[in-house]
């Protein structure tokens, strides 16, 4: 009896469309619609709609039938490791621009790390859409 009434209240998970991986997507990838599908799951903590996925770009191995959780994904990479890119600071009135090594792979709006080339000081920045790395109160204009 006591069985009973426990599993009657005890809610049972809401099940949703959740994305997963249509096929094995290797990390780096461009995901496309042929990528993703949508099949009913367990909501938590993964994407609900494949919009949300077709164009961005994978971040890890995503394995096909599994589902893709918001980290797995993100903006195509603008810049490569290694690549010399222009560094901005911009604060009131003043504006200063040099050359810095990225020292990871990032897109636009995700926060990198970079070597200034001429002091050899390593900052974080956002990367702007333009691929230019900005620090600093300014941010990307």
């Amino acid at each position: 009896m006591r069985l009973a009434l426990i599993l009657a209240l005890v809610a049972p998970p809401a099940l949703a469309d959740i994305v997963v991986a249509a096929r094995t997507i290797r990390a780096n990838s461009i995901i496309g619609p042929a990528d993703v599908s949508a099949t009913p799951g367990d909501a938590g903590g993964f994407l609900a709609d494949p919009a949300e996925a077709i164009g961005q770009e994978s971040r890890v191995t995503l394995y096909a039938g599994r589902p893709v959780r918001p980290g797995d994904i993100g903006p195509p990479a603008l810049i490569e490791r290694n690549q010399i890119v222009t560094l901005h600071f911009v604060t009131d009135g003043l504006s200063i621009s040099t050359d810095a090594r990225a020292l990871d792979r990032a897109g636009s709006g995700d926060r990198l790390r970079v070597m200034n080339l001429s002091s050899r000081t390593t900052v974080i920045g956002e990367v702007a859409e333009d691929g230019s790395v900005h620090v600093g109160p300014g941010g990307p204009q």
